[in-house]
């Protein structure tokens, strides 16, 4: 018997208790042997809860038991989240998690832990929520050299994009409806300024190339400042407007960023609406290969952990491979020239692609790091791809 201990019985460890309960007979067919959940280790009182006597206050009676080969970190924000992932690798114990903060801000650190232990350290959830994307990326396309992964990683940026282009409302009023559905926080910074897609695009650099980027190195731009006008240029330049995480690599070496794109009608990811995410692999042997669905929620983020207990559990082998990028491995890419939709108080000489209320809008050509010396008097701009 498999037994397992779940750290936080939240939304994400309430999902995983659920299915592993609801899904038992189909688990134990797939691992060969039932799964076992032992262990809650949650501060909050669960008086009368049907898995109250399971709950425990320290997280040393979980690491003291021998039983217990999986800890399931389901607790969010950095610590103690990693200080207990730390530790239960330590014990030689197993650590799947969906913590994007502490896989993007600690994952060398306990890849190489739980590589010394001889356990094992997964976060299939960490990134696109109950997309499958870690695991096809280590295991599907082990024989590419990736040289892009870029996506929409942020369902609620991108409800709130869907909803100022259908319902023609600002910023502002769609956040409210985003919150009032539940799709964002009270406090929604770290969605909105791009935070928690700058955290995953991290993760999927790792993935990508070798070397895990620090988040806080990482340029990241958010879309508190998009106008009902960006969104009609979008339109207007035949693209959809979306909040995208990009890295890259090439001959002139590695990039990686966050902001808010002009996305090309050809391009997978423009039509991509609601609170969906989508991720784009690209490789030098299968080209371009899509993932798309849920990128969030209590069930889709639980089974995407509970695919990595069954891992584990069935004795698999698979495993993220990296070390922490040493500084200036990545830049921001703006050195680059690049395809930039603009616009301006005044005419250029060229046909504008939209003109109203005495502001013009075009496609030009320019690195990023110019635009300011080229184009002064810029309303804004918007990098298309």
């Amino acid at each position: 018997m498999v037994k397992i201990a779940i750290l936080g019985l939240g939304v994400v460890g309430g999902g995983v208790a659920d299915i592993i309960a609801d899904n038992c007979k189909l688990i134990e067919a797939q691992v060969g042997q039932p799964v076992e959940l032992k262990y809650i280790l949650d501060i909050r009182d669960f008086t009368g809860h049907p898995l109250e006597k399971l709950v425990v206050r320290d997280i040393d009676t979980i690491l003291a038991d021998d039983e217990v080969s999986i800890v399931i970190e389901a607790m969010g924000g950095a610590h103690p989240a990693y200080d207990f992932s730390l530790k239960a690798l330590q014990a030689g114990k197993n650590v799947v998690t969906s913590n994007k903060l502490v896989v993007a801000e600690f994952g060398a650190e306990l890849l190489e832990v739980a590589k010394e232990k001889g356990v094992r350290y997964l976060f299939e959830a960490s990134v696109g929520g109950g997309i499958p994307i870690i695991r096809p990326m280590l295991e599907s396309l082990a024989g590419n050299d990736i040289c892009e992964v870029c996506g929409i990683l942020n369902g609620t940026t991108n409800y709130i994009l869907t909803r100022m282009k259908r319902g023609g409302i600002t910023f502002d009023a769609a956040l409210k409806e985003a919150q009032d559905a539940g799709y964002a926080e009270r406090d929604p910074s770290a969605d909105v300024d791009g935070i928690d897609s700058c955290r995953k695009i991290c993760i999927l650099a790792g993935l990508a190339f070798g070397i895990l980027p620090a988040p806080e190195t990482v340029s990241a731009k958010g879309i508190r400042s998009v106008t009902l006008r960006d969104l009609a240029d979008a339109e207007a330049a035949g693209c959809s407007l979306k909040l995208v995480g990009r890295a890259c690599s090439s001959d002139e070496g590695k990039t990686i960023s966050v902001a808010p794109c002009f996305v090309k009608g050809t391009n997978p990811l423009a039509g991509i609406e609601d609170v969906y995410n989508g991720i784009l692999v690209r490789g030098n042997a299968l080209g371009d290969v899509m993932f798309y669905g849920m990128g969030a929620g209590k069930l889709p983020t639980a089974s995407a952990v509970v695919s990595d207990i069954i891992d584990i559990a069935r004795g698999g082998s698979m495993t993220a491979h990296w070390t922490a990028a040493p500084e200036g491995s990545f830049t921001d890419g703006e050195d680059a020239v690049s395809e930039y939709c603009i616009r301006l108080p005044r005419k250029l000489d060229q046909a504008a692609i939209k003109e109203a209320d005495g502001e013009y809008t075009y496609i030009v050509e320019v690195a990023g790091s110019m635009l300011a010396k080229n184009y002064p008097d810029v309303i804004a701009a918007y990098k298309m791809i």
